[in-house]
C-alpha cells in the first residue's frame, strides 16, 4: 500500500492566507481609488475633453489697493491680440482682467470685503514659433497718481522658467508702454528678449 506523498516533495508552493488578503485588499483600494477620482471629476469621461494647460503664463500686477485700471494687451506672432474686450485669441486667454476696486469688492455674509491684490494674468497655451508682444495701458484712473506695474513672463514646461522680469512706470491716464517682446522658437526656447517700443492700443 502506497502511502501518500510528503507534504515537503509536494510541487505545489504554500500559500500564506495573510499575504493572499493583502494582496485583494491592495486591489479593493487601487479599485476604490479610481472610483472616487472619477467621481471627483466626472468631466474627464468626456470624449475629446482635453484639460487646458499652459506654456507660458504673463503676469501683470501693482501695488495692492491702488484703485487705478491698468490693461493687459498681448499680441501673437500671428497677429492675434488678447485685452479686455477679446479674452480669448489664438492660443493666448486673459484668464484675470484686474479693473482697479472697480471689481475687487464683494459682498459675504452680508458685508462688503475688498480685495486689494492688482494682478492680470494672460496663460499662452501650447508653443507658437515668432514674436509675442506685451503692452500695458493706463486705461482709467480715480486719484490721478502714477502707477508703477511689475511684469512677469514665465515659460512653464518642462519646469518654471523666468523668461522675464521687470517693472513700468505708466504716468498718466491713457498712457501705453510695451512691457517686453520675446521671440518663441520652434522647440518652446524663448530668446531675443527686449523693450523695444511697439504701439498695440492704437493700430490702424
Amino acid at each position: 500500500m502506497r502511502r501518500p506523498p510528503s507534504s515537503r516533495l509536494s510541487r505545489e508552493p504554500e500559500v500564506d492566507p495573510f499575504y493572499d488578503m493583502l494582496f485583494n485588499m491592495l486591489i479593493a483600494f487601487v479599485f476604490c481609488f479610481i472610483v472616487a477620482l472619477l467621481a471627483m471629476n466626472p468631466k474627464a469621461l468626456k470624449a475629446g475633453d482635453i484639460p487646458s494647460k499652459a506654456e507660458y503664463i504673463i503676469n501683470v500686477s501693482w501695488p495692492d489697493n491702488d484703485p487705478n485700471d491698468i490693461d493687459t494687451w498681448v499680441e501673437d506672432p500671428g497677429g492675434n491680440l488678447v485685452w479686455y474686450r477679446a479674452r480669448e485669441a489664438g492660443l493666448m486667454h486673459l484668464d484675470r482682467d484686474d479693473r482697479g476696486l472697480s471689481n475687487d469688492t464683494i459682498v459675504l455674509n452680508g458685508k462688503q470685503i475688498v480685495n486689494p491684490l492688482n494682478q492680470e494674468v494672460v496663460t499662452v497655451r501650447g508653443i507658437q514659433p515668432g514674436e509675442f508682444t506685451v503692452n500695458l495701458q493706463y486705461y482709467d484712473t480715480k486719484n490721478g497718481q502714477a502707477v508703477q506695474a511689475t511684469v512677469s513672463v514665465i515659460k512653464v514646461n518642462p519646469r518654471a522658467d523666468v523668461v522675464f522680469y521687470g517693472q513700468l512706470d505708466l504716468a498718466r491716464k491713457g498712457d501705453e508702454a510695451t512691457a517686453v517682446r520675446f521671440t518663441v522658437l520652434p522647440d518652446g526656447q524663448v530668446t531675443n528678449v527686449n523693450t523695444l517700443p511697439k504701439k498695440l492700443v492704437q493700430r490702424p
